[in-house]
């Protein structure tokens, strides 16, 4: 199970991010008109009919059936390959789904699940929402969705969320199983907007430090932010750390907003430009809530588009210090249009530039394949080894306020480098941390110790008060006798076992306080973020910004 690290991990890592790649094209987009202003294809440009010509002629003459709607994808699939990597085409079944995260909101009852033996667990009721109002608690488990059974039957998880969506002001009956008494009880519940939150956490890490995590950057992220921004400010905060790690981007507008607050004066955050589009500018609007104390900006190599806007606004103005690793080098801008279909494309019609006048996207000119490649390369080569060596093609030179050199393309390089901790995940130790028997352990401890819990009055009094070692022995009794001999294996090392404990802890803490639990656990053992604030607490910080006088 634990294996040899290297090689373990090296199958493992390009797979991952791989995978966190995708997510950043599906979602790193910066779309200069919201989604409800979409443009429709056909107003942009003539019809073609002969691609419509050959699927007919396929449909008419071809020996074997075909499917003319797989066809057509394929086809607006292969055009859009020989662009770059981020103008994609979205099928209409898909559409509304990718829009929803970006839109900030959906219609539906306010519930999150978790499926365990083929039941449907409750295990968060967003607060105000209509199933909280309905009578719905954490812990009820969802037997009926109107007429279907869902208990028992193999059902997807998708196709239960698709039940509880709905339009809004719809009703929806739902029949649960009470969890303490195991009583059915149905409940008509009228389908509302359910927000779709993109600060997952703020908190303060000391007396003095604020954090603020952002997931991705949608429509209500700004507002979201600045709730966050104000909640810390009175909660004594005089510096601040803003996470955008694995932030695949969104909306250029709402880095913009988040950015005027923290920049003082008339100053310019980003400009677009392309070959049809003239340069358009974005600049400070004086809202400027947070324009003195310091600033961190913590990115990794998932931190795309509207999150590099934010890293490079940051550090081209000397404002504060960027944290972590190389950001992924996502310097494009999309624009949405709708088929006749229902389908769109996400196409690239503009460059985006940091202040100091920077690109920071990486080359795509060897295509997609390579494109992808790169990335798994850059993160195996360097970042594993912890020392970023990327070399970009882009040796132009650029200066920030205070002429500190740094260059375009390849990402924003953090003023301070933070490696990935490897030896926090092995093999071993990963497949528990992210394994169905670590979900079911927390869960099932949760149902049985529910009202010893809730006597927490907050996370603090949690943190400090419960230890979580009844966690790690009840996964330990879960495994049959093979496996439990290769768990043991790895929690015998004292930092697996407590990595792998507080990891457990986090996930409860998610249940009883939300997001904003998990993080208040996993903050105080996250290196990238001790070193943010070991940073700004020292001489170090005005040394790198080249600025005195903090």
């Amino acid at each position: 199970m634990d294996g040899k690290q290297s090689g373990g991990f090296k199958v493992w890592t390009p797979l991952f991010f791989s995978v966190v790649m995708v997510g950043g094209m599906a979602l790193g987009f910066n779309l200069r008109d919201t989604l409800r202003g979409k443009r429709d294809l056909q107003t942009v440009i003539q019809r073609n009919d002969r691609l419509e010509q050959i699927i007919d002629l396929v449909n008419e003459k071809y020996v074997d059936s075909v499917n003319s709607d797989d066809l057509y994808k394929d086809a607006v699939e292969g055009i859009l390959s020989h662009l770059d990597p981020h103008t994609i085409y979205i099928p209409a079944d898909e559409l509304e789904d990718v829009n929803q995260d970006l839109e900030g909101s959906f219609y539906g009852i306010g519930v999150e699940f978790f499926v365990f033996d083929d039941t449907i667990n409750v295990t968060s009721v967003i607060p105000g929402g209509p199933a909280e109002k309905a009578g719905i608690v954490t812990g009820d488990k969802i037997v009926r969705v109107g007429d279907s059974t869902v208990a028992g039957k193999h059902i997807p998880s998708d196709n239960v969320i698709k039940m509880l969506k709905g339009r809004l002001n719809t009703k929806v009956t739902v029949t649960l199983k009470e969890p303490v008494n195991n009583t059915l009880k149905q409940l008509t519940i009228t389908r509302g907007e359910i927000p779709v939150y993109s600060v997952d956490a703020n908190l303060m890490l000391d007396s003095k430090t604020g954090y603020i995590k952002i997931n991705r950057f949608s429509a209500t992220t700004y507002d979201e932010f600045a709730r966050a921004l104000k909640g810390l400010k009175n909660s004594g905060m005089e510096q601040l750390v803003i996470d955008v790690r694995q932030n695949p981007g969104g909306y250029l507008e709402a880095a913009q907003h988040i950015v005027d607050e923290l920049l003082e004066g008339d100053k310019l955050i980003v400009y677009t430009q392309g070959l049809h589009n003239k340069r358009t500018d974005y600049k400070t609007n004086g809202r400027n809530t947070f324009e003195k104390g310091k600033i961190a900006v913590l990115v990794d190599e998932g931190s795309a588009s509207a999150s590099e806007i934010l890293a490079g606004a940051v550090q081209d103005w000397d404002r504060g210090i960027v944290v972590g690793r190389r950001s992924f080098g996502k310097g494009l801008v999309q624009e949405q249009y709708e088929m006749n279909d229902g389908a769109a494309i996400r196409l690239t019609v503009a460059k985006y530039y940091t202040p100091s006048g920077r690109s920071i996207q990486r080359s795509y000119k060897n295509g997609r394949d390579a494109y992808e490649e790169d990335f798994i390369k850059r993160f195996e080569h360097d970042v594993l080894k912890g020392n970023d060596t990327t070399l970009t093609e882009d040796t132009t030179r650029y200066y920030t306020a205070n002429k500190r050199l740094v260059y375009g393309g390849g990402g924003i390089k953090p003023d301070v480098f933070v490696p990935f901790d490897t030896a926090r995940l092995t093999p071993g130790l990963s497949n528990m941390m992210y394994s169905e028997d670590a979900r079911r352990v927390v869960w099932n401890y949760y149902m049985r110790h529910r009202e010893a819990l809730l006597q927490y009055k907050n996370v603090a009094a949690y943190s400090t008060g419960y230890t979580a070692d009844e966690l790690v022995a009840d996964f330990l009794k879960m495994q049959d006798p093979t496996f439990r001999r290769a768990v043991e294996r790895v929690l015998r090392n004292k930092t697996n076992y407590s990595f792998f404990r507080m990891q457990l802890k986090a996930q409860l803490a998610r249940i009883l306080y939300r997001s904003n639990g998990y993080y208040a656990i996993t903050t105080w053992d996250d290196d990238v973020i001790r070193r943010a604030v070991e940073t700004m607490n020292s001489t170090r910080y005005s040394t790198i910004i080249g600025r005195q006088g903090f």
